[in-house]
């Protein structure tokens, strides 16, 4: 009889050890449960800062191409009117005027390009930040209903 005590005794003992293993098991996960939630957060913020940078980098280029374009717009009136005979071209020939002119025209179907390209660009930077916020949101919704369960 003793022996069979001890055995339902030292049965019941492991049965209270582990217990707090589990615990000890449960704790280990929430840190890495943690610890991967940091590092998540971390890598968000930094793709957020890049997209932030390239950003700025698309808006100070378009910034730029506008003053060109302008210079361009400036210029164009000036030879236009010079081709027309209605400004004092005195040394330039129609020839080097028309050859300006469609170098013009050329230079300016360039940044027209290039401008769409930049918008095309902050569009895609625009998607990606909302994106994020998204998958932000998804993974906050996911913790709460974790934690809930």
């Amino acid at each position: 009889k003793k022996q069979a005590s001890k055995y339902s005794t030292s049965s019941s003992d492991d049965e209270f050890e582990s217990k707090p293993s589990l615990t000890h098991k449960a704790k280990r996960a929430l840190r890495r449960r943690r610890k991967l939630e940091k590092e998540t957060k971390q890598l968000v913020k930094q793709e957020e800062l890049k997209r932030l940078h390239k950003a700025q980098a698309v808006q100070r280029q378009l910034e730029e191409l506008e003053e060109r374009q302008r210079a361009l717009e400036i210029f164009g009136v000036k030879l236009e009117r010079e081709l027309r005979g209605e400004s004092d071209s005195g040394t330039k020939d129609e020839t080097q005027m028309l050859h300006e002119w469609f170098e013009l025209v050329l230079e300016k179907n360039k940044l027209m390009r290039y401008e769409s390209e930049l918008l095309i660009i902050a569009q895609e930077l625009e998607l990606e930040d909302h994106q994020s916020r998204l998958e932000q949101k998804l993974r906050e919704k996911m913790a709460v209903d974790g934690k809930s369960e």
